[in-house]
């Protein structure tokens, strides 16, 4: 987008990178604080809430015409609540037994590269019909996300995975 719409050069684009760069590296240590302090839910909902507003904004830029400061703030943005993701791997080393993390891990590997060759052709397909689409497309995807991690318990230990797993070892005694 930055470069289609607003013409980014490449030293623009390097200037972005390293404006994201030192915003994730200051605020880093702050998201695993909240991490720590919120729990995994609370952290991951809020990552989603605001990748939902980001993604709408994104689709704004395009509808609405805003200009090229929003744009370059909601890359900023949009990449530091991916780093809020650090939640989904304190959750996992939670509730998983030590020896399923390996594979599980190649596994999401394995479908992360799948994803990474699909998504882009899909999408790239996509954007040539309507880039605003695609951001659209993103935030429904997140609301997804976001009302999957509502599914996690405060404290999630093996056995209490999810919400429904207190329901059900309940309703099972």
């Amino acid at each position: 987008m930055m470069v289609e719409r607003f013409g980014f050069d490449v030293h623009e684009i390097t200037l972005l990178y390293l404006i994201n760069l030192i915003a994730n590296m200051m605020f880093a240590p702050l998201m695993g604080r909240a991490v720590g302090y919120f729990g995994e839910r609370r952290t991951l909902a809020f990552e989603y809430i605001g990748l939902i507003c980001v993604f709408l904004a994104y689709g704004g830029v395009y509808y609405l015409g805003w200009g090229v400061l929003i744009a370059a703030t909601l890359y900023v943005l949009d990449h530091m609540f991916f780093a809020l993701a650090l939640a989904l791997k304190t959750y996992f080393q939670k509730i998983a037994d030590p020896g399923d993390i390996a594979p599980t891990a190649a596994v999401a590997f394995t479908i992360n590269h799948i994803a990474a060759v699909f998504l882009p052709v899909a999408l790239g397909l996509l954007w040539m019909v309507s880039p605003a689409a695609v951001f659209f497309l993103a935030a429904g995807m997140a609301g997804i996300s976001l009302g999957l991690s509502l599914m996690i318990p405060r404290h999630p230990v093996p056995g209490h995975e999810t919400i429904f797993s207190v329901r059900l070892t309940a309703a099972a005694e």
